[in-house]
């Protein structure tokens, strides 16, 4: 008791008594640290202090980085965070058992780490963000008693761990605030289980809402966005051994970026990246981002993808539990087997990009190749599947096993692996080494399609009977069989559309179907008018519905159209090497006779201009769907500028290449102006400029140079169309000044940006997220290319939900002119809607 007093009482003159500390990162038993003191990390990174919550206040420790300026501190780590003190006396101090101490300047203690041996501790802010106790006299920095670190509250730093100390039983997690003005503990954690092939599993309370995924290399089964390898990335560490299991990560020493990951209170998991350039956070990536993102959302053996119609399906062999609720979009009833297993006769059905099952039960062997695999898992009649245990840039190596079902799996578009599903033989394709069920096999597809063969001619007859006079056969041979095995062009043998286009050089440049004409003649009842879908950039574009009833839309190439056979195996070859789900799908195409055509899928709600500027329907665009076309297209141009195997430029982004699919999401179309960069390249110059007036950059439309910057202007220009409903082309103020860009910017700087929002939405919209894409649609539309953002940034800038975004500048064509006066375009023709400068020639493309 007197030894607890005279502690007290010397918190108190400590408290009160001016205190000389010999360097700000460091407390020793001699100092205190009250509500006006801080420690400084040596480098001034990071701070540790007093903060206020709350009505009335309440008193905690915490972290917060020091070395940046924002509207409010970033904490990344709570003392005290279920023990706040309500005293303005509060005081922090070093106590006997080298422990530290939280008093409430009185009697009491708030708060205080465990008791350990230790005679002249030291407290120090290190500029990783940690709070360390060592011995003073120790010269190995590194050698603790206790950190900061292992006990994290709601945010991961570089450098520091996620996992469990073995040995010591110490399991370091994330937990989320209570809210946002109360850091005590809240129901949301991100933790590790060690058990099986470790993942993370965030939970709200203690059912699991999102998992990672094993890790399986460089990054999480899971999370397909991680990247790593380049100097300027985020290093992921994964580390599993006998006496540890944990995940961190880690900036190069010379980054000046900041990386944090956080469980926020509304149980989201978000990575944020701090980017000096534009001094703000940026939302880098976050969990739960769509329904496939939710644990088990299709149940047992079910697969999810976000691209699909129905979210959920089931593999083959397999089928939905409950019909009539996957029929209502409820997949959570899983999938059942149609045929019980017979373990000698089974096999195994791969399935590609996907994201690997709960590992929580599996079994890991990393010595054996994919071969073993099977070999071990065929051997084992308990064995449900198996996949490569580690798969780095498409090469596997070692075994995880499941003997139980498989969960949570997940197919991707690409980023994901294969998986080995254990089923019947009767439900899997023949083996490669079964000749005799290939024999049989083939002999099956040969009177399949001789079937085939006389239906269409029979089809072709009874539609001739019935409009003779217009149904004119534009090709009278070939059958269903030769749709993808040749063709015959100017009396040449044809195999594929490598050899048409001059390439069989390459043979990564097309890997596409091709349709014979007959076939798009009977899908799209001859190219009749009614089922014409509107006109694309060099041909007219048809609905079309194939044997199997899947709707198409062929883009029939015109024989009197500026695109000729470039142009076209331009667009073939970059569709056809695309795979997003922002994209514009490419099924097949025709080159036969003098046609060239191009097979799409076929999207229910067209092209985004179809609505957009139709006062009837544009209130089918409210203001969620609008931000999240503006967001589709964003990841649509990065994957094309960055993501995708080669740089491409798109050269003619506008709102009617831009279609929409039945939930409303977005797809780019139309690629036959695009151009490819090679991986160094970042602008291009030419003399034939091709776009839509209204759309160009200044200096692709002035001077042929084009580059992803011209992309991001066309994409600024398209924001604030969607913002606004108005087409920038043909839009001008009463006084005819100001085109809808400059109008724009002038209603930004007045504090008016709400004041051009389409009429049609209302007051329903997030002001937050209104001001954020208008400040971005003018941020792209600047007049010096190098002024703008790339689209990369466009993706931070908007996924942020704080931070500062730079003023836009002036935008480019600001200032326009009256259509019946001289233009500064001298060649401008308003009739064929093409003009020349500086001895370059535009062709305006106005047609989807």
């Amino acid at each position: 008791m007197i030894r607890m007093k005279i502690t007290i009482i010397s918190i108190i003159l400590l408290n009160f008594s001016p205190i000389y500390v010999t360097s700000i990162d460091i407390l020793t038993k001699s100092d205190s640290l009250n509500i006006n003191k801080t420690l400084i990390s040596k480098d001034g990174k990071f701070e540790l202090g007093f903060f206020s919550k709350g009505f009335p206040k309440k008193y905690y420790v915490g972290i917060w980085y020091k070395d940046i300026i924002s509207s409010e501190k970033i904490i990344i780590w709570v003392a005290n965070r279920n023990s706040p003190s309500f005293s303005d006396f509060s005081v922090l101090i070093l106590g006997n058992y080298s422990n530290i101490l939280l008093s409430d300047g009185g009697s009491d203690i708030i708060w205080e780490t465990h008791r350990l041996n230790g005679s002249n501790p030291v407290l120090q802010l290190l500029d990783s963000g940690n709070l360390v106790l060592r011995e003073s006299g120790d010269s190995n920095l590194n050698n603790f008693v206790w950190q900061s670190f292992d006990y994290p509250t709601d945010t991961l730093v570089p450098g520091q761990k996620l996992g469990w100390n073995l040995k010591t039983g110490m399991n370091r997690f994330l937990s989320s605030w209570e809210s946002r003005d109360d850091p005590s503990t809240g129901n949301y954690t991100f933790n590790l289980d060690y058990h099986g092939d470790p993942e993370i599993y965030l939970r709200n309370g203690g059912e699991i809402i999102y998992r990672s995924g094993p890790w399986v290399g460089q990054r999480f089964s899971g999370v397909p966005e991680m990247k790593t390898g380049n100097a300027s990335d985020i290093n992921f560490i994964f580390y599993k051994g006998p006496d540890e299991v944990y995940y961190k990560f880690e900036i190069p020493p010379n980054e000046k970026v900041k990386s944090r990951l956080t469980v926020n209170f509304n149980g989201v998991l978000e990575r944020w990246t701090w980017v000096p350039e534009t001094n703000q956070w940026i939302k880098y990536w976050y969990s739960m981002k769509d329904q496939c993102d939710t644990y088990k959302v299709c149940g047992h053996y079910g697969i999810c993808n976000v691209s699909a119609l129905l979210v959920c399906h089931c593999p083959r062999g397999f089928e939905p539990k409950d019909q009539v609720a996957w029929e209502l979009r409820d997949g959570s009833s899983g999938c059942v087997r149609k045929t019980i297993l017979d373990c000698k006769s089974d096999g195994f059905l791969k399935l590609e990009n996907m994201k690997l099952s709960v590992t929580l039960n599996a079994y890991v062997n990393k010595n054996l190749n994919i071969k073993q695999c099977r070999d071990l898992c065929m051997r084992n009649c308990s064995c449900t599947g198996y996949a490569d245990s580690e798969f780095v840039k498409g090469v596997g190596s070692g075994c995880v096993f499941w003997s139980d079902y498989l969960d949570d799996m997940r197919d991707y578009v690409e980023g994901g692996q294969p998986i080995y599903i254990r089923l019947a033989a009767s439900d899997l394709a023949p083996n490669d080494d079964d000749k005799s069920k290939k024999v049989k096999m083939g002999v099956g597809i040969s009177i399949l399609v001789a079937i085939i063969f006389a239906g269409l001619v029979t089809l072709m007859v009874l539609c001739k009977r019935k409009n003779p006079r217009n149904f004119n056969p534009i090709v009278t041979r070939g059958s269903t069989a030769e749709m993808s095995q040749q063709i015959l062009l100017n009396g040449q043998l044809i195999t594929s559309i490598r050899e048409y286009s001059g390439e069989a050089s390459n043979a990564d440049d097309f890997d596409l179907p091709l349709l014979d004409l007959y076939t798009l003649a009977i899908a799209t009842d001859n190219f009749s008018d009614a089922n014409k879908l509107g006109r694309g950039g060099f041909g007219l574009v048809y609905k079309g519905v194939m044997i199997d009833g899947q709707k198409i839309a062929v883009k029939r190439l015109s024989k009197e159209s500026g695109q000729g056979a470039e142009e076209f195996k331009n667009e073939v070859k970059l569709i056809a090497k695309l795979q997003h789900r922002n994209l514009v799908r490419l099924l097949g195409c025709c080159v036969e006779m003098d046609e060239k055509m191009l097979i799409y899928e076929y999207l229910e709600n067209r092209s985004l201009d179809s609505i957009l500027y139709d006062k009837e329907r544009c209130s089918l665009l409210d203001w969620q769907t609008r931000f999240n076309i503006v967001c589709g297209i964003t990841r649509g141009l990065v994957y094309l500028h960055q993501d995708s195997r080669y740089r491409i430029i798109h050269r003619d982004l506008k709102a009617s290449n831009v279609l929409l699919d039945g939930d409303m999401n977005p797809k780019i179309s139309d690629f036959g102006m695009a151009r490819i960069f090679g991986g160094d390249e970042t602008e291009g110059n030419t003399m034939r400029v091709v776009g839509t007036y209204g759309y160009m950059a200044p200096e692709y439309a002035m001077d042929g140079i084009f580059s992803v910057k011209s992309d991001v202007f066309s994409f600024g220009v398209l924001v604030i169309e969607i913002l606004t409903g108005i087409k920038n082309r043909g839009f001008y103020t009463s006084d005819q000044e100001l085109n809808l860009l400059g109008y724009s910017w002038k209603q930004w700087r007045e504090g008016k940006g709400m004041e051009i929002l389409d009429k049609s939405m209302e007051d329903r919209y997030s002001i937050d997220e209104v001001t954020r894409c208008l400040q971005v649609g003018l941020l792209c539309v600047q007049e010096r290319p190098e002024d703008r953002p790339t689209m990369g940034a466009v993706v931070l800038m908007l996924s942020s939900e704080s931070g500062y975004l730079p003023q836009p500048k002036l935008p480019g064509f600001c200032l326009g002119w009256k259509p019946n006066e001289t233009s500064s375009f001298s060649g401008y023709n308003k009739l064929d809607e093409s003009f020349t400068v500086n001895q370059v020639t535009v062709s305006v493309v106005n047609a989807r």
